[in-house]
């Protein structure tokens, strides 16, 4: 299977995102500000597609001294990411968010996460988050999306690519592209918007948008 998570780039996973996505860091510190409003102690904590942890440990840093007793676990699929969360001070689960049983959660975060799941299984797995979480519990989760209108698709996608030039060649990017095509399957905004109710939350919000990236909060 191709690396199509990046982790062993030259200039880093997370310097390679931000990179990719303007306004990246931005919406990490929005996420790390909003789970103040629902970490709690003796609750859990989980971090979709943690990366190299990076988020989850942001997390820790921000609530740790209010919530001293929070538990935060981190899922990864990717094995290319093990040696930089062997460091972490959280609990690191390398296996698919599929088979994992959401309990006791007071907050869920997935940042570009569900967009390489299969579209059957997405639903599901939402189902899960909402079923693990606490009432009052928060779903922070972050996505690219397709436009419904393909002239506004286009006139975003080259503006985009007009933006990672800036960094990477053309032939890195069309690279890329190639090695996520069959991967990376965006929704529209109101596909995950229905599916976000369909799981039984009563709201959601966007709070973040650059491109045909968003990031949005669903709670329970």
């Amino acid at each position: 299977m191709a690396d199509f998570t990046f982790a062993h780039r030259e200039e880093g996973f997370d310097e390679h995102i931000n990179w990719s996505i303007r306004g990246y860091q931005n919406l990490l510190n929005d996420v790390v500000s909003f789970s103040r409003y629902f970490i709690e102690d003796d609750t859990n904590v989980v971090d979709i597609g943690c990366s190299t942890g990076k988020l989850t440990q942001a997390l820790i840093e921000h609530n740790n001294d209010l919530m001293p007793n929070a538990n935060y676990i981190g899922v990864e699929i990717a094995e290319g990411f093990r040696e930089a969360l062997n460091d972490r001070s959280f609990t690191c689960i390398l296996d698919d968010i599929r088979n994992y049983d959401f309990k006791n959660c007071s907050l869920v975060t997935s940042i570009f996460t569900l967009q390489f799941m299969p579209k059957k299984d997405r639903q599901t797995v939402i189902e899960k988050i909402y079923d693990g979480l606490n009432v009052g519990g928060g779903f922070i989760f972050s996505e690219k999306i397709d436009c419904v209108n393909s002239r506004l698709q286009d006139m975003i996608t080259f503006n985009y690519y007009d933006f990672k030039r800036e960094q990477f060649g053309t032939e890195d990017i069309m690279n890329k592209e190639r090695t996520l095509r069959h991967m990376l399957k965006p929704n529209t905004w109101k596909e995950i918007e229905e599916m976000i109710l369909n799981a039984g939350f009563k709201t959601v919000e966007q709070f973040w948008r650059n491109h045909n990236f968003l990031g949005a909060i669903a709670i329970k």
